[in-house]
């Protein structure tokens, strides 16, 4: 049996807080589904392909390392409703503090009331990136400052091109 686990969020971008629950997650699974969540009502600073690109050259190394399947996909729906059709028995959150756990433990009692068989397991981020945050990300990109801490040197490429085109 293919035991196959979901791990979403808006990835915008990859930070190294992601990476490392997509390794962590990975090692537990055979295949992770990663899902890059596309709502309309936000304006992202990288598209959806953009997002998707970045996840699939930065994951590379974890499948090399571990074996393990790691596909990528967008959805507009709920995240619950995109790993049931993945197939995914388990969704992965990870936290990196107190007020996470609050917010997440409510998002698991809901979804596990609407699609019991799947279990949410929360994977505790590693101290060295616990302060990571996407959105702290993208403003200290947009004001020309350091990400490279943040992020893989890629992905701070990457921020650095958005940055200068905004």
């Amino acid at each position: 049996m293919t035991r196959i686990g979901y791990y979403s969020g808006s990835f915008d971008p990859v930070t190294l807080g992601h990476m490392d629950v997509i390794e962590r997650a990975a090692a537990l699974v055979d295949r992770l589904v990663i899902g890059i969540g596309i709502h309309p009502a936000k304006q992202p600073m990288f598209t959806g392909d953009e997002r998707t690109a970045m996840l699939a050259d930065e994951t590379k190394p974890i499948v090399k390392r571990l074996g393990t399947e790691i596909l990528i996909e967008t959805f507009d729906d709920l995240a619950v409703s995109a790993a049931a059709r993945a197939s995914a028995t388990v969704i992965f959150r990870g936290l990196r503090d107190g007020t996470d756990l609050d917010y997440e433990m409510q998002m698991a009692g809901m979804n596990a009331a609407m699609a019991p068989a799947i279990q949410t397991v929360f994977v505790a981020a590693a101290p060295e990136v616990r302060h990571i945050a996407a959105n702290l990300v993208r403003q200290i990109a947009a004001m020309g400052g350091d990400v490279r801490p943040f992020v893989s040197a890629k992905v701070a490429k990457r921020l650095a091109g958005k940055a200068k085109r905004r």
